[in-house]
């Protein structure tokens, strides 16, 4: 449990929260965003296991990937709120 949290929480503070907020922000579009964001996870996933999908533990990816998802379409929806005001 500790590790799935630990793992959940490195992602968010890691590149998929962060850059895919970032990038998320540049758009209005959600969908876009949010495709942005899971790109943003696969490709720090594959950095960090030195592009070689033996090293690649599928647990880390998902749970990666779902949070640049998350990031993506959150900085998108920011994006979107902050034009309204």
């Amino acid at each position: 449990m500790l590790e799935l949290l630990g793992t959940i929480a490195g992602n968010v503070l890691s590149l998929p929260g962060i850059l895919g907020l970032a990038l998320g922000m540049t758009t209005r579009n959600v969908f876009l965003a949010a495709g942005l964001g899971g790109l943003v996870g696969v490709v720090e996933t594959m950095i960090f296991a030195s592009f070689q999908m033996t090293n690649v533990d599928m647990m880390e990816l998902s749970i990666s990937v779902a949070v640049g998802i998350l990031a993506g379409a959150l900085g998108s929806a920011i994006r979107i709120k902050g034009t309204t005001v």
